[in-house]
């Protein structure tokens, strides 16, 4: 469903896993910088909800679902947020994902399935989304993936969702050296510890966790995760590509 705005801005950005979270934040920060924001989600309620506020803000809107482990889904997603956006989708932000409902286990008790199906929507479905949208991104277009900061710590006994993460990170080099041809930058954003909705179901002291070991001491909120994606979708990284961002309040480095 498209919402319109007679100022329509002349870039389209797609935002997946946009239902809540992290994706919320991202449409919302495109948004306040002009955008036309498509965004994006299994969870329509959720997705139709985040359209609106970003129509709120002053943008057009546009919100559909999509299944990123499935090409047909994918695919159909491409094509209508290529005609909102006037034949065109200028930046691309993988930011669907399996995390909150993942179980914490040693390796060896981790469920096959489960398994597949962290790696389905959080390595293949970047691979899946990217593909259906490349034909319509034009020179200079951009593609954001999301990562993780697990991917750097190792995090013990979640060893599915920190493998799918740091596939994101090997799958933005390769795409950035193959869409780099064509002038498109492809770049990936490695969040720490967040306080999204999802976060903060995982944990009950959420607000407090790992604060001791950043050097900005204080918790992770999505606001402060936007402004990197903002950067890699901008004209101030034209000569930044295949690169990893950590956005973690320095808790890497301690």
């Amino acid at each position: 469903m498209s919402l319109p705005n007679s100022q329509a801005p002349a870039r389209t950005v797609l935002v997946t896993g946009a239902a809540g979270g992290l994706g919320r934040a991202f449409a919302l920060g495109f948004a306040g910088r002009g955008y036309r924001v498509a965004v994006a989600d299994l969870d329509t309620d959720g997705v139709k909800e985040t359209a609106r506020q970003v129509q709120n803000a002053g943008a057009d809107a546009w919100h559909g679902h999509v299944d990123v482990t499935d090409t047909d889904s994918t695919e159909e997603l491409a094509v209508r947020v290529a005609d909102f956006g006037g034949g065109r989708i200028d930046v691309l932000v993988n930011n669907a994902a399996v995390y909150g409902t993942v179980t914490r286990s040693p390796l060896e008790d981790i469920d096959p399935a489960e398994w597949d199906l962290v790696m389905a929507v959080n390595l293949k479905g970047p691979w899946l989304m990217t593909r259906a949208v490349s034909p319509y991104l034009p020179e200079g277009g951009r593609v954001v993936n999301l990562s993780s900061a697990t991917v750097y710590s190792g995090s013990a006994n979640w060893a599915h969702y920190v493998a799918s993460k740091g596939g994101v990170i090997a799958l933005t080099r390769v795409m950035a050296k193959e869409l780099g041809r064509r002038s498109i930058t492809v770049n990936a954003i490695a969040p720490g510890f967040t306080l999204t909705e999802a976060s903060r179901g995982l944990l009950e002291d959420a607000e407090s966790y790992g604060v001791d070991r950043g050097s900005l001491r204080r918790a992770s909120r999505p606001e402060d995760i936007v402004g990197a994606a903002l950067y890699l979708a901008g004209p101030d990284s034209d000569f930044v590509t295949g690169q990893t961002l950590v956005v973690d309040g320095g808790r890497q480095f301690i």
